[in-house]
C-alpha cells in the first residue's frame, strides 16, 4: 500500500472511535520486540486514532527480533513533538538503537515537556534514561535495567504498569493489557487538547 492510499485509510479509521482525531506516534528501530510495537499500533487504530511509526532515518524498513519487518511512515527529524498526542517507545533491542540518534531522543524530550503522553514498556526505558524525563518520577521497566533506571533518578517499583502523570511505564510484553488500558485512559483525558491541521509529512 503506497502512502497517500495508507493515509485515507487512517483518516477513514480515524472517523469513529474512542479515539478518534488523536495522532500517536510508534517509535522503530532494528531488534524491536515484536508484540511491544505491533499490540499497541493495532489497539489504537482500533480506537480510531491515527497511528504513525516514526523511524531514526537509518532504514525504511527494520526487523523485529523475529524477523518481522515494519515500514516507517516519517523520520524523526522531519517531525515534532507538536503533532502527535503521544509517543509510544517499544522494547526489545531497539531503544539501544534508538538512543543513539539524537532525533529520535529529542522526539520523546519534548513531547514529554509539551505534556503528550509518552510510554515506555521493556527496554524502552533506555530511551527515558537518554532523554533526561525520569528523574523524580515513579516508574517501571524490565528488570535487567532497574539500574539504567535508578541511575536516571525514577524511583523504580516492580508494578505491571505505573502512570505519574503524562508518564506511562510497564515491564515486558504481558503487561501489555494493562499498559494499553493505561494509555487509552490517558489519552481521552487529552480531548479537547489538539490543534488542527497537524500535518505529518510521511516518509517514501
Amino acid at each position: 500500500m503506497d502512502k497517500d492510499a495508507r493515509t485515507t485509510e487512517q483518516a477513514t479509521e480515524g472517523s469513529a472511535g474512542e479515539l478518534a482525531g488523536l495522532r500517536v506516534a510508534i517509535l522503530a528501530e532494528t531488534l524491536y520486540e515484536d508484540l511491544e510495537l505491533w499490540y499497541p499500533y493495532y489497539r489504537l487504530r482500533e480506537a480510531g486514532a491515527d497511528v504513525f511509526v516514526v523511524g531514526s532515518g537509518s532504514a525504511e524498513t527494520y526487523q523485529s527480533k523475529h524477523g518481522y519487518p515494519v515500514t516507517v511512515d516519517a523520520e524523526a527529524d522531519t517531525v515534532n513533538a507538536s503533532q502527535f498526542d503521544a509517543v509510544i517507545i517499544p522494547g526489545g533491542y531497539s531503544p539501544d538503537h534508538m538512543r543513539r540518534h539524537p532525533g529520535m531522543v529529542k522526539l520523546v524530550r519534548e513531547a514529554h515537556e509539551q505534556g503528550k503522553v509518552v510510554a515506555a514498556i521493556c527496554h524502552a526505558g533506555w530511551m527515558l534514561a537518554s532523554a533526561n524525563i525520569v528523574r523524580g518520577r515513579t516508574a517501571t521497566s524490565f528488570r535487567s535495567i532497574k539500574d539504567d533506571m535508578v541511575n536516571a533518578g525514577a524511583n523504580w517499583v516492580d508494578r505491571e504498569v505505573v502512570r505519574d502523570g503524562s508518564l506511562v511505564t510497564s515491564r515486558s510484553p504481558a503487561d501489555l493489557p494493562a499498559f494499553m488500558r493505561t494509555i487509552i485512559v490517558a489519552l481521552k483525558e487529552r480531548r479537547g487538547t489538539t490543534t488542527p491541521e497537524r500535518q505529518v509529512a510521511l516518509a517514501g
